[in-house]
């Protein structure tokens, strides 16, 4: 019966006049109704609209299908179901709820759902006992729980101006102190995990410029468009693949490096090369190549924002508890900014690449001595650079919208990071984005998103008038 009444509570249960058949009923893009059957989920095909009735339902009705699901899902359902029909049932503590606890208890659950059974119990004994030394005992148990329902009751108890019992108003008052300092930390928690969000994305986005900047001395203004080309490559691989969006993403990363390091060494080869060691010249090109790439995705893609779909793993969240959950895109680009991040750290570390390329940086002209090809090793290390900022896009087109102008509203941020971190030290990016990242969102509750964008400038304006190289500066020739 539970897919005929979600059916029912959705509004989508209708019956075919003449067979009498009941179908859930929804429109397709084009508009038309299309049945579906309810039990075994088969295609109907579209239906006429004057061959099929909707079921019509009042609030009345609605409240008991929900009563129904709940128990049906409390005495038939999976465990997950269980925990939500009982939460459900806190804020509804009636003695018919109550027996249906007790029989889905003597049917077997598991320790969770028992333990919100006995919080529902304990929640009853507070409400309904005269006996002081119960009702100090269900406070006990309730001060150890972060459900609201427990919050309300406590905070009733505690308006309520016929309680005489002062040892019980007492403890409730002690228990929701204790209650509202656990909700305060895990909202700390809750900021500290978007600040390290917010880190993540700024770090894939700087660790490109990082390498380019401190291998080539080039100011790249064009990096921003780079993450930019990442993000609709997604957008692109995405519409290839309408059918398989779970895997899309799979595909866009390698995608998306090889489109936005591709261009790159089209612009070193085309453009930087001829400006070595002119930075202002590299840096007006840079942006001229910036502005051009911007132009060129407004008339192929259009000047408006594009969606890109979130594949299902990565949407909800996971609840850690009542009061604490974390996003699973975030968690997902925070970990795969992690594995970027160690990824290039090995190839710069291990790899014949990585080698020249830290000869290079170190001293240029000696490199050259020893037959280091310089020059592959410029077009190579702003490949490397670009495509690390093609994978960035893919990430936060998970995030938010994909535009021309995406890139722009990271530049600056990238270029904080580096300057913060150190030129040219990935580790100095890594630990530079992460703090940038959560000091933004610690700032931002109590000053607003813009005043706190403005507090970080100025801090990090002070903190390099101090320290010019950064928090982990070069050493040896490499800090020439």
């Amino acid at each position: 019966m539970r897919p005929l009444f979600e059916t029912m509570l959705a509004g989508d249960l209708h019956y075919h006049k003449t067979t009498r058949q009941l179908m859930a009923v929804q429109k397709n893009a084009a508009g038309e109704p299309v049945g579906r059957d309810i039990f075994t989920g088969a295609d109907l095909g579209v239906q006429e609209r004057r061959d099929i009735k909707k079921i019509r339902v009042n609030n009345r009705l609605r409240g008991q299908l929900r009563e129904a699901i709940g128990r049906i899902d409390l005495l038939h359902g999976s465990e997950a179901q269980k925990r939500t029909a009982v939460l459900a049932i806190l804020d509804d503590l009636s003695a018919d709820n109550m027996r249906l606890l007790q029989s889905a208890t003597e049917a077997g659950v598991n320790p969770a759902v028992e333990d919100l059974i006995a919080l529902a119990n304990a929640m009853v004994r507070l409400r309904d006992s005269s006996d002081t030394e119960e009702r100090l005992g269900a406070i006990a148990l309730m001060s150890e729980r972060l459900e609201s329902p427990v919050r309300n009751q406590l905070r009733g108890l505690l308006e309520n101006q016929s309680e005489q019992d002062a040892a019980v108003k007492a403890a409730a008052q002690k228990a929701l102190d204790k209650i509202s300092e656990r909700i305060e930390f895990y909202g700390q928690m809750e900021q500290l995990f978007f600040g390290l969000s917010l880190g993540s994305v700024l770090v894939l986005a700087a660790i490109g410029l990082a390498i380019t900047f401190g291998v080539m001395g080039v100011i790249n203004m064009a990096h921003g468009e780079m993450i930019m080309l990442g993000a609709y490559t997604t957008y692109v691989i995405q519409q290839l693949m309408p059918q398989a969006i779970g895997y899309s993403l799979l595909v866009a990363v390698p995608a998306a490096f090889l489109v936005s390091g591709s261009v790159g060494v089209l612009i070193e080869r085309g453009v930087i090369r001829h400006l070595q060691g002119r930075p202002l010249e590299t840096l007006l090109a840079t942006f001229g190549i910036s502005l051009i790439l911007q132009q060129a995705v407004r008339s192929i893609f259009s000047p408006l924002n594009m969606q890109v779909v979130t594949p299902e793993w990565m949407s909800g969240s996971l609840a850690i508890n009542p009061v604490f959950s974390v996003t699973y895109n975030r968690l997902y680009i925070l970990l795969f900014a992690l594995a970027v991040f160690f990824a290039l750290v090995m190839v710069l570390k291990k790899s014949s690449l990585g080698l020249n390329v830290r000869a290079v940086s170190q001293n240029r002209d000696m490199a050259k001595a020893m037959g280091v090809r310089t020059e592959m090793v410029d077009a190579m290390t702003f490949g490397l650079g670009s495509g690390i900022a093609g994978v960035a896009g893919v990430a936060l087109s998970q995030l938010t919208n994909v535009g021309p102008n995406l890139g722009q509203s990271y530049i600056i941020d990238s270029f904080m990071v580096v300057v913060f971190g150190g030129v040219g030290n990935l580790l100095g990016t890594l630990v530079g984005g992460f703090s940038l990242g959560v000091a933004n969102k610690f700032l931002e509750p109590a000053t607003g998103a813009v005043l706190a964008n403005i507090i970080v400038l100025v801090c990090l304006i002070l903190f390099i008038q101090k320290r010019p190289k950064g928090l982990f500066p070069q050493r040896g020739r490499a800090a020439e």
